[in-house]
Order: structure tokens, then sequence, then C-alpha cells
């Protein structure tokens, strides 16, 4: 029998948000089944949704649905086509996209990525994590895939109590997958690689940023496996890609091998704020581009100061060595960095380097992870084309 809990405040849930906080519930949670489904009632018995609960997690209970439905095999079915069919209706074609993501497609915790024939799975929560194997077993009815690949790897699983780990579930990671962007030929590591082994939020923004290379030399900071460098060499343009990882540098170099890029970029092990403080001191305006596309910085709203400095330094530095007319491409992937405070960033950044900057574009990320109005936690990228005179 389906529990229920009444909260003290639900305005936000009224307006669309799928969280409740621990603070906002008006009784004792500890008495409830980690991962069981409750129905959320505001203080007048009205029904304000039904999801899944966590005691011992500030995000109390995660939202599944607004009306009072089943939640079993056959609910998680229907949410699951309703997210793949979303994908077939704008991105038909392509092999390496983000299939289910978590709350902007009304399944809190769970993300799907498809890599060619494989997909890579994440599952962010415990009421996720009770539901795994019926989700595995679904996703492999509805997708097919030749591997399926666990990544419970992130932050998050320890805020929710749980291990992290990751396990091929069926078929072989081996060999790596090969995807298509842009023209490009890219291979993605779906168990060491990070995240779920590529980045494609930012798909649309590196075709979008090529667009406005004509030719030049230019860095790409935090290069990963190497997909701006490559854009940006299929542009016309000489490119050093710069990452800390080996295994990240190892990849990309395979990658403009794939696509005969390699006489065009070169791909160097190192720390970005060492490598740039050292281009630095080599002299300024030497570059027509730069990508500079960072890990999150700031994990929670208490580190925010300390994570704005650090974008402020990075990007000040990128501009002071771009040549008068460059272009910088530049990104935050940390939510709690809100575009205000990111552009804010930026200008002072600009004052800092001594520079003026116009703003060509402010993006987000790619249609496949699309944004739930009613929860701006869905929205976490920025990224800014600026010309730096």
């Amino acid at each position: 029998m389906t529990q229920k809990l009444h909260v003290k405040r639900s305005r936000r849930l009224h307006s669309g948000h799928l969280w409740v906080f621990s603070n906002e519930i008006s009784e004792s949670v500890r008495d409830y089944e980690p991962g069981s489904i409750v129905e959320v009632l505001d203080m007048r018995e009205h029904f304000l949704g039904a999801g899944y609960i966590n005691p011992n997690s500030l995000i109390a209970v995660r939202i599944l649905t607004r009306r009072r439905r089943r939640i079993d095999r056959e609910f998680l079915r229907a949410r699951i086509m309703d997210a793949v069919r979303m994908r077939e209706r704008f991105f038909r074609g392509r092999d390496a996209v983000r299939l289910v993501y978590s709350e902007a497609d009304y399944l809190p915790g769970l993300i799907v990525d498809r890599y060619a024939g494989s997909i890579a799975v994440q599952i962010l929560t415990l009421g996720m994590e009770r539901m795994k194997d019926m989700l595995i077993s679904l996703l492999d009815e509805v997708l097919n895939p030749e591997a399926i690949v666990i990544k419970n790897e992130g932050r998050s699983r320890d805020l929710e109590g749980l291990p992290r780990y990751r396990e091929v579930v069926k078929g072989d990671a081996h060999p790596l997958p090969l995807v298509h962007e842009n023209g490009l030929l890219l291979e993605v590591d779906l168990l060491e690689g990070q995240k779920t082994g590529y980045f494609l939020d930012q798909k649309e923004n590196r075709r979008a940023f090529s667009g406005l290379i004509t030719g030049g030399r230019g860095l790409d900071l935090f290069c990963y496996s190497g997909s701006w460098s490559l854009a940006a060499a299929a542009a016309g343009a000489e490119v050093t890609g710069v990452d800390e990882s080996e295994r990240a540098v190892s990849q990309a170099e395979r990658n403009a091998s794939l696509n005969s890029l390699s006489g065009s970029v070169r791909f160097l092990r190192s720390d970005v704020f060492s490598f740039a403080g050292a281009e630095l001191r080599e002299g300024e305006e030497r570059h027509d581009f730069i990508v500079l596309d960072p890990p999150a910085f700031v994990k929670s709203g208490a580190k925010l100061k300390e994570a704005v400095k650090a974008y402020r330094e990075l990007n000040g530095t990128c501009m002071r060595l771009l040549r008068r007319g460059g272009l910088l491409a530049t990104s935050s992937c940390s939510y709690h960095l809100g575009r205000d405070i990111f552009v804010d960033m930026l200008r002072d950044a600009s004052r800092d380097a001594g520079r003026s900057i116009r703003l060509l574009d402010l993006r987000s990320q790619d249609k496949d992870h699309p944004v739930l109005l009613s929860m701006p936690e869905t929205e976490y990228l920025k990224c800014a084309f600026l010309l730096v005179d």
C-alpha cells in the first residue's frame, strides 16, 4: 500500500518542481522504507504527486507522476518510450544522443546515453537504484543494444548513501564504440571515460563555434578526447589541445588519426592552469581562438565564491592570450553558477585582462538535454562565444 506524507509548503510543487526537501515535510520520515513509493499531499489533503522517498537525503522525495497511477514496469516503460520518441523526433539518424535526461524526462535519477550500438546508464538516486533490474530489463527490451554499461560513479550517489561502481551488464565494452559528430568520427570509452564516456551536451556548440573559425591558430583547454580541437581543425585551424589526463590525451590523438587530422592538431598532457600561465609568460596576444571547457569548479553553493575566482582567473588569462579580434568559446557546467553570475564573471575577467569583449552568442546544452522550465536545476550549461578586442 502506498504511504502518504504531507508538505508544509507546496507552492513550488504546484508550479511543477519535482523535488520535496526534507524540511518541507510535516511529519517524521524515519519510518518510511528507503526507495518506497509515497503520495505527496498538501496540508489540505490535495494530491500533489507520487514518487520515491529517501529519508536520509536532503531531497527526500522525487516526484515521478502528478496523477494517481501505479508506478510499475508499464509506467516506467511508457516514460522511457516517451523519452526515446522525443529523440527520434528531433535526432533521427544520430548515433550519439542522450535518450533519458533525469527530471527533464520525468524519470528523476536516471540518465541513458546511446553511443552507436551501446548504451551507458547512470543511476543517481536510491529510488532508481531500487528499480535497477527492472530499468535495465526495460532498456534492453526497448532499445535492444549490443552492450549496456552502468556508470554509477557520480558524486550524487554519495549524497544518496549509495556506493559508486561501474559494470558491464550486457555484451562487451570493447572495441570502443565509434560515433559521428558534425562530420567527424570519434571513439567513446564507455568504461574508463568521464561521465558516460563523452560530453554530448556540447555537440551543437562545437558545430556553431567551428563555423566561426576561418583558419588560424588556437588552444583547446580541458580538451578531453579532442572534440572541440578536431572541429576547429576540420575548419582549417591549427590547434593545441591540453588536458591533465593521460588517457584523455591518448584518446584525443587516436581521434585525430581517425579523421586524418594529426597534422593539424597536437595534444599535450598538462595542468591547464600551469599551461596557461606558461603561455602568458611567453607573451600575450598569440592565438586566434581559444576554447575553454573546464569541469565543474563548483559542486555546491557554499563553494561558489571560490569557483567564481577560478573561472575569472582562467578566463582573464585566455583573453590576454588572444589576438585583438580573437574568439573565445568559454563554458561552465556548474548549475550553482547561474547565467547572470557567469556573465558578470566574464565582464570582470575582461576588466582584469584589460580587454573589451563582445558577446556573439550565449548558449546552453543541446536539445537532447531539454530544460524543464519548472526546474531550473535541469539547465546547467552556459557557453559564451566572445569577440575579444
